[in-house]
């Protein structure tokens, strides 16, 4: 008998460590659904197999779900990505290449693009939410291409130019990516392969940003 209650205790005590992660996986997909303003703690708590009170245990509003969501899909990435990028040994234009790949992964296969799309479309109502996204994002992201491509000046790789401006135009065709395909793809006659975009942005990037002399 206590064998079988020590194993209860156990798989219990597992059950519990997993629910933050199912919680948050059913909000997302409530999210994508519903957008954030329609989605209720109820539905994400019906999609997680929990009762509403449980989700309150783990996550004290609705935002905080999202705030939680965009942690676990986007910043934790982006510190791993600046964690690389202090790290890594060549080129910039290799690290950009690499990212940018990485970046148009996502794009095509993650569900977490919703995450921007309710950033766009819903941040007038939820300034806060912009705000985080801002902080914990956009700037974070900006921050970390910024000083690749100073790094990338000053090796003499790239031509002299403002760096938050050019971490800005590496960022763009990725916004363009998720708004296509959250937004335009169900509409499209011929699928649109954002692997191939991805690439010619890199193309573009690289002819346009290396220093005079640097091979192509």
């Amino acid at each position: 008998m206590d064998q079988i209650v020590e194993k209860n205790s156990k798989t219990w005590q597992r059950r519990k460590q997993a629910r933050p992660g199912e919680i948050l996986d059913a909000a997302l997909a409530v999210f994508a659904d519903k957008g954030f303003a329609a989605a209720r703690m109820e539905d994400i708590a019906a999609k997680a197999g929990v009762t509403k009170g449980t989700i309150y245990l783990y996550f004290q509003s609705k935002e905080e779900v999202f705030k939680s969501l965009a942690r676990q899909h986007v910043s934790d990435s982006l510190a791993m990505a600046a964690e690389e990028a202090r790290r890594f040994e060549g080129s910039t234009f290799d690290f950009l290449s690499v990212f940018l790949q990485r970046c148009a992964s996502m794009i095509l296969t993650s569900e977490a693009v919703a995450l921007p799309k309710i950033i766009i479309s819903e941040s007038g109502n939820f300034p806060e939410l912009a705000v985080f996204w801002r902080k914990e994002v956009i700037d974070k992201t900006t921050a970390m291409l910024s000083g690749v491509i100073s790094k990338g000046i000053a090796r003499g790789e790239i031509r002299d130019v403002p760096p938050e401006y050019v971490a800005k135009l590496c960022m763009a065709p990725m916004l363009l990516g998720l708004i296509w395909r959250t937004t335009f793809a169900h509409t499209d006659d011929t699928p649109f392969d954002y692997e191939a975009f991805m690439a010619m942005h890199r193309d573009v990037l690289h002819r346009g940003l290396r220093a005079e002399g640097q091979a192509a």
